[in-house]
């Protein structure tokens, strides 16, 4: 088990690298001079090398990428004599359009518990009501439980988050009432208020991803209650209940530890359109404004930070895999 974990870990290193170098060459070796865009239009040639030189843009590719990673562990320096801005590690730059020169770092940290927040309850609801859907549905196939679930399940694959969110609002805000217009509050300054405001966006995004789940667990309880050792553990006498729980749930569920992992860690590398519907500032709003003003180190940080975290989900998943399913220890 050691050496399986040992081997993932140095996989999950090898494809950050990966990554890390893709990305940086990707949004800074491009035609256009990043200095040019870190201030408009308007920028003459003489800002443009001001620009470039404090942020090291002046220097040759490799060396900028050097200097990009040793600031990820490190920190790192910007500017030279008294107009020096330090940037703690770990430092991803510091954001082109802001006047103070703030580390993409803390912007990142400032809207990460907005997207935290929305992801784990989306995530703990849509798994309930996703996964006990689509068991009760597999065990009752052609009920009309199991019928009304997938229509259900058809219409939430159907409507995109977006909408979704835009229905919420219109109907539950506006022409109902029943919940005021969700305002991110600190969970640390009022839980109540934090997980009041977070219902709709929960809602929301978990109609998307439990009706997903809720077919797919349908799908695997289906197949797994129709192999040869399900029959052969009720031919030994084995209730019901004990076949499902122990033989028929254990199959039927493993693939959705492959999904829920990516799932999550994607979401936790920015809910784009649902913190845009509900003007929540988190991870996915903060990289849309940076393309939207072409802020290069802060659209750099946050796709590293969505790398980061769906690897992250995959080595979680691996690992879980080779406790629910020993066979997979030895690939």
């Amino acid at each position: 088990m050691i050496r399986y974990i040992i081997r993932r870990l140095i996989g999950v290193v090898i494809m950050l690298g990966v990554i890390s170098v893709a990305t940086f060459v990707l949004f800074f070796a491009v035609p256009v001079s990043p200095a040019a865009l870190s201030c408009g239009k308007s920028c003459s040639p003489a800002i443009i090398k001001q620009v470039s030189h404090k942020l090291g843009l002046d220097m040759p590719i490799p060396v900028q990428y050097g200097k990009f990673m040793a600031g990820i562990f490190v920190g790192r320096d910007f500017g030279e004599g008294s107009a020096i801005t330090h940037c703690p590690a770990p430092c991803l730059g510091i954001s082109y359009h802001d006047p103070t020169d703030t580390p993409v770092t803390n912007l990142i940290k400032e809207d990460f518990p907005v997207t935290f927040s929305i992801t784990i309850g989306g995530a703990i609801l849509w798994l309930l009501i996703g996964v006990g859907v689509g068991v009760l549905s597999g065990l009752r196939k052609g009920s009309i439980f199991d019928r009304a679930a997938m229509v259900v399940a058809l219409a939430g694959v159907s409507l995109p988050s977006f909408f979704t969110g835009l229905l919420v609002i219109t109907f539950v805000v506006a022409k109902w009432k029943i919940l005021p217009l969700p305002a991110y509050v600190n969970f640390a300054d009022n839980p109540l208020s934090w997980a009041q405001n977070l219902i709709l966006p929960w809602i929301t995004v978990a109609f998307l991803y439990a009706a997903l789940y809720a077919r797919l667990t349908r799908a695997n309880m289906l197949e797994t209650m129709s192999e040869d050792y399900i029959r052969t553990a009720r031919a030994k006498g084995l209730s019901e209940a004990v076949v499902i729980r122990k033989h028929g749930l254990r199959a039927a569920l493993t693939p959705i530890v492959t999904i829920a992992g990516l799932d999550i860690g994607g979401l936790l590398g920015g809910a784009i359109l649902l913190e845009t519907v509900y003007n929540f500032n988190g991870i996915g709003r903060l990289a849309v404004n940076a393309v939207n003003t072409l802020n290069l180190p802060v659209i750099v940080g946050t796709v590293l930070v969505a790398a980061f975290f769906i690897v992250m989900a995959n080595l979680i998943v691996d690992v879980l895999y080779a406790f629910v399913d020993p066979k997979v220890r030895l690939s």
